[in-house]
């Protein structure tokens, strides 16, 4: 009995592995306990529940745009983080009413 007291991998690997692996199971459970919890809890905006439970499809989607016209469509790049919004919103205003005129 001696040599077991003795023997490291006993002394400290067995009880590091039965934390490890015991810890992840009690996580795993408070875990679910938590989700459980909030799951019965959870309120919605009617508002915003009554656009969840409008059944919307692909298919309607892709109709919607099929009849749609993309050919006076135009890429208008958006400002960097670094520029100002409403400085570019002015320059695009201006290129768009100077290629018109």
């Amino acid at each position: 009995m001696a040599w077991l007291r003795r023997n490291i991998t006993l002394r400290y690997g067995i009880p590091m592995v039965l934390l490890v692996t015991g810890g992840s199971f009690g996580l795993r459970e408070f875990a679910q306990i938590r989700y459980d919890y909030q799951k019965l809890h959870r309120k919605m905006d009617p508002a915003l529940e009554a656009k969840f439970e409008k059944n919307t499809t692909l298919e309607s989607e892709y109709e919607k745009i099929q009849n749609s016209t993309f050919d006076d469509w135009k890429n208008i790049r958006g400002p960097r983080p670094w520029e100002d919004s409403i400085s570019v919103q002015a320059q695009q205003k201006e290129a768009l009413s100077s290629k018109s005129s």
